[in-house]
């Protein structure tokens, strides 16, 4: 293990592994025309709630900005599209058309394989223990608490 330099912080190793994680989702996507960050606004739109734009960038970690430009390119592929909120009519929320199901549900399988890929590099449980570890990180930095 890395004690001195950049490989003794977190932070460091964290946006490392991220780094190469959505590189090779990036190059799972690509033939769909896909961007990693698109793909997420599409799973989050996935439950057909329709979302609020502030509640979609906190799900999908995205400035405001920036994702406002996301939704409007998928918007202009017929990807997804805005409309009145459920619960509050008045309020604008985004929806995930039916052209952009099919889509999600066309790279969900290069996803999975991105997955397995990982999955096979790094050894199931290994994977399985990071990605708890990790879900125990984000709420013990999210206020909600130390990992059971």
């Amino acid at each position: 293990m890395l004690t001195t330099g950049l490989g003794s912080s977190l932070a460091y190793l964290l946006s490392r592994a991220e780094r190469l994680v959505n590189r090779g989702l990036a190059a799972s996507l690509a033939s769909e025309d896909v961007t990693v960050e698109q793909w997420r606004i599409l799973r989050a739109l996935a439950d057909g709630l329709g979302h609020s734009m502030g509640d979609l960038a906190a799900a999908v970690l995205m400035p405001h900005p920036t994702l406002t430009k996301a939704v409007d390119r998928l918007i202009d592929r017929s990807l997804v599209y805005r409309g009145p909120s459920a619960g509050d009519r008045r309020r604008v929320a985004v929806f995930l058309s039916e052209r952009g199901r099919d889509l999600l549900a066309r790279v969900e399988g290069s996803v999975a394989e991105h997955q397995r890929l990982i999955t096979t590099a790094y050894g199931d449980d290994s994977t399985e223990q990071l990605m708890s570890h990790l879900e125990g990180l984000v709420r013990a930095l999210d206020g909600a608490g130390p990992h059971p």
